[in-house]
């Protein structure tokens, strides 16, 4: 299945921590069904917690967009001691310069103490839809974040439902193995029957016993794969392996689905994780051009300050006590609104917007190219669930065939008439056909639900199945 192995990545990490990850939940919790495994691995699975984290980084951080608009407001207080000895100049100021005005006609090296206060606002009055449009960013983040979790979910549902499928496809092979050791322990009674009286020769049994031995081995494989698909299952749904159930009947029930019965997949295609998540990266990118453009525009600022001073310096240029410098003897406030532009911003605007608009060619084009391959796999799993069908119409004349051939070839043995290697081939094409019989179910099932996932019609086809 496509999409199975779209998630083949997937697998492959879950089956690495599956060793290491606790699969438990409550002890009074079963799993026997498809729809309530699925339930679980949507709400409690533990590999949905990295992206469901994720989401909560994109809210805090859009939660800390809507506060762009708050003034800045600074208090600054200071006590300084030192000179107050200028002379006229000017100067470029690569750092902090302290200040001292006062330009005197003779130098003075004495030691003046001057304390400062200071509170100054800056608040972006309009800014032409720059905020707007990087909250807008914030947003679009965040829901890039929630259908990239939907997207996760989407392929977890994959990986679930083929490793589900596959342990029932395993269960019904081990019902067949078990089937299959029967008759060959029937086999086995009627050839000892037919050694002690003659009509056999004993290495008949020897032949019946090795047949056995090497089903109860197939047997022990088949069961340590079903083990391994339980292990797989109960870290996708956190359940505890022993209290998951097979619905045995289930592919029964999948089969007896005609394709054709679900409804349209438009509208379900319309909301489908995978085109929302890069359908959501698109939107995203068209979001940061918008603020692209945007941040390069005037702002326009409301701007306020007011500040007291006192020195040891007097008025009237006298060096007095250091202790006169403590306590504010003057005072001044300034208000004024300005506006900012950077008039050589335009270059740097263009070439940032040229990136923004590449990134978001790129996201459409990834975008289109999903929507294709999603159409392509619809084109052909329908093929293959022609074939798939075609194939489960005729695999019952083969198995009728084949207990047919078998119970005469038991027949003719018990009367002396065959080999026991002829019964054995009898018997071989008959496990052949049961196990064919397993296997067309089961493609088919697969088929059924690869259309289900590529049309996101899983809960549909589940309604079908329940």
């Amino acid at each position: 299945m496509t999409s199975f192995r779209k998630a083949n990545f997937l697998l492959l990490y879950l089956g690495l921590s599956v060793l290491g990850l606790n699969a438990y939940a409550q002890s009074d919790t079963c799993a026997c069904g498809l729809a309530t495994l699925l339930d679980r691995v949507n709400t409690q699975s533990a590999f949905l917690t990295p992206d469901s984290a994720a989401i909560l980084v994109k809210l805090a951080q859009q939660n800390a967009a809507r506060f762009n608009r708050l003034p800045e407001f600074n208090l600054n207080a200071q006590v300084n001691l030192g000179t107050n000895n200028n002379l006229p100049g000017g100067y470029f100021s690569y750092g902090v310069v302290p200040s001292n005005s006062k330009v005197r006609t003779e130098g003075n090296s004495s030691t003046i103490l001057t304390d400062l206060g200071i509170a100054n606002v800056n608040w972006t009055l309009y800014d032409f839809g720059e905020n707007r449009a990087l909250q807008q960013v914030a947003a679009s983040n965040v829901e890039v974040e929630k259908s990239k979790y939907n997207q996760s979910k989407y392929q977890l549902q994959a990986v679930a439902i083929d490793n589900y499928l596959q342990w029932l496809r395993t269960e019904e092979f081990m019902s067949i193995q078990l089937l299959h050791i029967q008759r060959n322990k029937e086999i086995q009674h009627s050839v000892m029957v037919l050694a002690k009286s003659g009509i056999k020769p004993g290495v008949d049994t020897s032949i019946a016993e090795a047949e056995i031995s090497k089903l109860r081995l197939n047997y022990v494989q088949l069961k340590g794969q079903a083990q391994q698909f339980k292990l797989m299952l109960s870290a996708l749904g956190n359940i505890p392996v022993e209290k998951l159930q097979a619905d045995t009947n289930y592919i029964n029930k999948i089969v007896a689905v005609n394709q054709a019965t679900l409804p349209g997949a438009d509208s379900a295609m319309a909301s489908h994780p995978l085109l929302n998540y890069y359908n959501s990266l698109y939107q995203n990118s068209i979001d940061k051009e918008r603020l692209v453009k945007k941040s390069f525009l005037p702002t326009v600022s409301l701007q306020g300050a007011i500040w007291g001073r006192g020195s040891s310096v007097s008025s009237r240029d006298e060096f007095r006590s250091l202790t006169k410098g403590f306590g504010f003897e003057r005072g001044n406030y300034l208000v004024g609104v300005g506006i900012t532009y950077d008039l050589f911003d335009l270059k740097r605007k263009q070439l940032q917007l040229r990136t923004q608009q590449a990134a978001t060619n790129y996201a459409e084009k990834q975008f289109q190219q999903q929507q294709m391959l999603l159409n392509l796999n619809e084109n052909k799993v329908d093929a293959q669930l022609v074939t798939a069908t075609e194939g489960l119409q005729e695999i019952p004349h083969q198995l009728a065939a084949a207990q047919a051939a078998y119970r005469q070839q038991l027949s003719l043995y018990k009367n002396g008439l065959t080999s026991i290697l002829e019964l054995n081939t009898a018997l071989e094409v008959l496990y052949r056909a049961e196990t064919d019989l397993i296997r067309a179910k089961y493609v088919y099932s697969q088929m059924l639900f690869e259309k289900a996932i590529n049309s996101n019609q899983v809960q549909t086809l589940l309604q079908f199945t329940n």
